[in-house]
């Protein structure tokens, strides 16, 4: 199995960007799709992004309209997410995760059988 481990959270002002990174081991990362998920103080976990296996596709929450960008890097095991413009209402622990499988939806927190223990990242405004 896979073991995951995020960093790159801070805090920032508001409008800053801010990179995060998942680095994976135990398994090669090519094994996996990957996503990033929130969960702000007193909200469900959601879905920030999720990169397919090969790179394409990518799909994001409603919630970024445009801002972030996740990639991969399977020669460095490593996932990203670069968030832009970052508001008060991105403050939440980001929590990096894998699946070999969608079957059960990419959105879904379920679908994801390995977790990173999550990086904060807090927006001042």
């Amino acid at each position: 199995q896979v073991q995951l481990v995020e960093s790159g959270g801070g805090l920032v002002q508001a409008g800053d960007s801010l990179s995060l990174s998942c680095v994976a081991s135990g398994r090669t990362l090519s094994s996996y799709a990957m996503a990033w998920f929130r969960r702000a103080p007193g909200k469900e976990r959601e879905l920030a992004a999720a990169i397919s296996w090969s790179g394409r596709p990518t799909y994001y929450g409603s919630f970024v309209k445009g801002r972030s960008t996740i990639s991969r890097d399977d020669d460095k095991n490593t996932v990203y997410l670069q968030m832009n413009s970052l508001e008060s209402g991105d403050t939440a622990l980001y929590y990096c995760a894998a699946t070999e499988s969608w079957a059960r939806g990419v959105f879904s927190k379920e679908t994801y059988e390995y977790w990173g223990r999550g990086t904060q990242v807090t927006v001042s405004s």
